[in-house]
């Protein structure tokens, strides 16, 4: 399992805790695959884009016009977070039907 997210970012800690097994991957440092990201935004459309950060706050209305998955490559911390990949299957977000998912109460 992996848990796509920033280690700055209290939600991704809140995750990483009650996922231990979980393998973190700050997205700030790291990146996130093309291929995982090709697949989170198949999966998730438009809601991968975090339009409520910093980040996005700061663009301006011809960077925010770019398709979504070139403003993800260039500002990974745009992606809602966390992205969490178990076999193959993606979650969005530390939500109660993520954590239902995953077997946490």
């Amino acid at each position: 399992m992996q848990l796509y997210g920033l280690k700055t970012c209290d939600t991704c800690r809140k995750a990483l805790k009650s996922l231990p097994d979980a393998e973190f991957v700050d997205v700030r440092s790291d990146g996130v695959p093309e291929s995982v990201m090709s697949q989170a935004f198949a999966t998730f459309g438009n809601a991968l884009l975090n339009t409520r950060s910093t980040t996005w706050r700061g663009l301006d209305d011809n960077q925010r016009a770019k398709a979504p998955l070139e403003l993800l490559k260039e500002h990974p911390t745009l992606m809602k977070r966390p992205l969490i990949e178990r076999d193959g299957e993606l979650l969005l977000g530390w939500t109660a039907e993520t954590r239902t998912k995953l077997g946490i109460a």
